[in-house]
């Protein structure tokens, strides 16, 4: 028993941990290390004053039962948000100056282009990926382009669908870019907006990954990143055949920096750091 657990206000005991790691498994493909019982606590304890109960035994029995909406409650506790605008750049570098062109000359006759931001968090990813496109594509007015971003934690759709952040957060684009796609908020002081112009590329959607997928059509490009990092190797294995599935051979894909797929999957080989293209 961890003691310091032990003298906190609720007592998570081993069993119980085990009942939410199953719980967190099942919905969201997580597995939760032993490292992560203090995370599991600190984050759960607050469902737990809010619901006015006294053991996690309670709580793993509302979460075991499926009660209301806690299921969703538990897996926005429990999934990990960080992130930043143009976080790892060298993505963004190489999709501007080598997959963006490749895709406009092979897109030529359809005119349309695809992305998914899997994964998206609040918002900063797709938006990033949205003043690439903007900027390196603005003359194609004609063209049909849309960017997916998905995320299973409602609560940072709905954040990431509202575009606004606190005027700090911007402090890592350039001042160009800061002043091109951000404007001052007028009813939160201290907040910037996103543009239209990029609000209207994206439609953000709820989504977990272990679910059934809506989307039918083809993605030219799917960034996957810091994701999988928790999955264990078969889950990882079905989640990139079923994204190979919605791309066509040399279709792009950019996971994350400590991530790859040695011995996940044979259907995307490697063409530089955590980047990955479809292979035939």
């Amino acid at each position: 028993m961890n003691t310091r657990l032990s003298r906190q206000e609720f007592n998570l005991t081993d069993h119980e941990f085990h009942r939410l790691r199953v719980v967190v498994l099942e919905l969201t493909g997580i597995a939760l290390a032993d490292s992560k019982r203090e995370l599991v606590y600190s984050r759960l304890a607050r469902r737990l004053r809010k619901l006015k109960l006294t053991s996690f035994g309670e709580y793993c029995d509302m979460v075991e039962s499926g009660f209301g909406d806690e299921v969703q409650e538990l897996t926005n506790a429990i999934t990990t948000n960080l992130t930043s605008f143009f976080r790892e750049n060298y993505h963004f570098e190489r999709l501007a100056s080598e997959v963006l062109p490749q895709i406009e000359r092979d897109r030529s006759t359809t005119r349309r282009m695809r992305f998914w931001s899997a994964g998206c968090s609040t918002g900063e990813e797709p938006y990033s990926l949205a003043m690439i496109l903007r900027e390196s594509l603005g003359r194609m007015t004609n063209w049909d382009i849309r960017l997916l971003a998905t995320d299973i934690d409602s609560k940072v759709i709905e954040a990431a669908a509202a575009g606004a952040y606190e005027t700090e957060r911007l402090s890592g684009l350039t001042d160009n870019r800061a002043s091109r796609w951000f404007s001052r908020s007028a009813a939160r002081p201290g907040y910037s907006v996103v543009a239209p112009e990029l609000r209207s590329l994206i439609t953000f959607k709820q989504l977990n990954l272990l679910d059934p997928w809506p989307m039918s059509g083809l993605f030219d490009v799917i960034f996957c990143r810091n994701v999988v990092i928790y999955f264990d190797k078969d889950t990882q294995r079905r989640l990139f055949d079923r994204m190979a599935d919605l791309q066509e051979p040399g279709g792009w894909l950019f996971i994350g920096h400590s991530e790859n797929l040695f011995n996940v999957t044979n259907r995307y080989k490697p063409v530089g750091r955590t980047v990955y293209r479809r292979v035939e």
